[in-house]
Parts: structure tokens; sequence; C-alpha cells
């Protein structure tokens, strides 16, 4: 059985047993998480209704993403900024759907 469900603006298509990489989560590694916003579900070809429908999940760890440098630069004019960003993301692992 899979599903649909949205966390931090995005949306992801997860079964049981599926690894994703979310936005941050508050928790440690280890505790529970009820994903409750489910957009569809079904099984083969054939959608569930979704009313009532949740998704257990469990924190695997706490990660930061790749580094993205951001550098503006303007013509003549001696202007050079160069900044760096790194996300913070949450591992999950889907335990079950339903």
């Amino acid at each position: 059985m899979f599903a649909v469900v949205r966390t931090g603006g995005k949306q992801y298509r997860v079964a049981a047993g599926d690894k994703i990489v979310v936005e941050k989560i508050d928790g440690d590694a280890g505790s529970s998480v009820t994903l409750g916003d489910v957009l569809l579900a079904g099984e083969g070809s054939e959608l569930k209704a979704v009313a009532g429908l949740t998704v257990a999940a469990e924190i695997v760890a706490q990660a930061k993403g790749e580094k993205v440098i951001v550098f503006k630069k303007r013509r003549r004019h001696n202007y050079r900024r160069r900044n760096g960003h790194r996300q913070n993301h949450t591992i999950l692992k889907i335990v079950s759907v339903g």
C-alpha cells in the first residue's frame, strides 16, 4: 500500500519500509512521528479513502544537506559577496501506512 503525504510544503509518495529525506522535523533519532496530512492512498491501481488515514514513521537521523554557495557580483562596482548555506534535513523511515 502506498500513500502521498505532505510535509514541509512538499509531497512525497511513500510505502512501508521507504526512507525519505524531508525538511527538519523536531525529534531525536529513534523517536516516532505521525504524518497526518495524507493526500492520496492506494494499492496497485486502486485508490482508497483517506479520511482518518495516517502514516507512521521513525526518525533515523537529523542531518544537513549539501552546501549551496550564493555569489553576488555587480560589474565595475567592486561589489562581491560570497555566502554559503546548508539546509537542515530529517531522514525518516516509514513504518506503516494506515
